[in-house]
């Protein structure tokens, strides 16, 4: 299993841990991941660590639909991808939820599902350069000519000749959303991904693939699995250190009726424990909300504890069916821990 470094999106000052991924990569590391919110952009980051790395591959976990047009994602992907030498950019798209996309963005929630179809589309036909892009999509069209449109609109080709071959991945956690991916996507960056989640997630992956038409099965495909990674001699103490990020995400990343982590959570088996985390946390009672995670949840979605443990445990990761799995973690140790594990020296 190859490992990647998800170095996450800055908190209140910008904070891009260059030494930390210089050591990754020195390590055998095979990607480093980005994200964004509504502070720090996944991308600008990876532009600055090309200039600091020479193999890694440089992804975004993610690219938020709603902050950029398809044209601009792909300009950005291919900008960066050619800076740093090309073959090394990855595009990880999502959708984000309603709050972020309606709250911050100003776009409509729309149809996610046919808004990521027409989004990879577009993409790919400006990676390709074949023609001047057109899309008549269910989403997104191009040219636009709806309300406002001054009528003049021109199809257009790529002025960059951009790397035709830059991989997209999804990210994604329901069935529809599944299924779309295996069909339309290089990878999958998949929600809830935990040793024994294959068994539900491996047929809807499946049909995507049937939908390809093209023969295209796991072979053709990364998933991209990520693992939270805290060494610490103390179970207890490194499991309550998660907690706060799972309370935040659990509880308030997302509306009452409409939070993916929150879903996960209870597809996962601790459907009363996520209601009680977001009932406190819509609350404002935060403290007790992170008091209500579960240590059973976050020690099955994370690696924590002595080294030992962490290498003992890995093992259920190297055989959850992923291809690489990216660790999330700031701490210089628990790089070196994971390199280890996964005997990349």
């Amino acid at each position: 299993m190859k490992l990647g470094l998800a170095i996450g999106y800055s908190r209140a000052r910008l904070d891009i841990p260059v030494t930390l991924v210089q050591r990754a990569e020195e390590l055998g590391y095979d990607s480093v991941w980005t994200a964004e919110a509504y502070g720090s952009d996944a991308v600008t980051p990876l532009a600055f660590l090309a200039a600091h790395t020479s193999r890694i591959k440089l992804g975004t976990g993610i690219m938020q639909l709603a902050a950029r047009t398809p044209a601009n994602a792909a300009m950005s992907a291919a900008t960066v991808d050619a800076m740093a030498g090309g073959g090394r950019f990855i595009a990880g798209l999502g959708v984000s939820g309603p709050q972020i996309v309606e709250g911050w963005y100003g776009q409509p929630w729309g149809k996610p599902y046919w808004r990521m179809r027409d989004y990879v589309a577009i993409m790919r036909k400006i990676f390709a350069r074949e023609a001047p892009v057109t899309h008549d999509g269910r989403e997104i069209a191009l040219p636009y000519v709806g309300p406002g449109s001054a009528g003049l609109a021109k199809p257009l080709k790529s002025i960059l000749h951009m790397n035709p071959d830059i991989p997209i991945y999804l990210a994604t956690g329901n069935e529809a959303t599944v299924k779309l991916t295996a069909e339309i996507a290089d990878g999958w960056l998949p929600m809830g991904f935990v040793p024994g989640a294959m068994e539900e997630y491996r047929p809807w992956l499946e049909e995507g693939f049937k939908r390809a038409g093209n023969g295209k099965s796991l072979k053709d495909f990364t998933i991209q699995a990520s693992v939270h990674v805290e060494v610490d001699n103390d179970v207890k103490a490194a499991l309550a250190r998660l907690k706060p990020e799972v309370a935040l995400y659990v509880g308030g990343m997302g509306h009452r009726t409409k939070n993916f982590h929150n879903e996960i959570m209870v597809r996962r088996g601790f459907g009363d424990a996520a209601a009680r985390i977001q009932e406190l946390y819509l609350a404002g009672r935060k403290d007790e909300a992170i008091a209500a995670v579960p240590d059973d949840w976050v020690d099955l979605k994370s690696l924590v504890g002595p080294a030992a443990r962490i290498r003992e445990r890995y093992r259920l990761w190297e055989d959850c069916g992923a291809d690489s799995l990216s660790v999330r973690s700031r701490q210089p140790e628990a790089i070196e821990v994971m390199a280890q594990a996964a005997r990349l020296n």
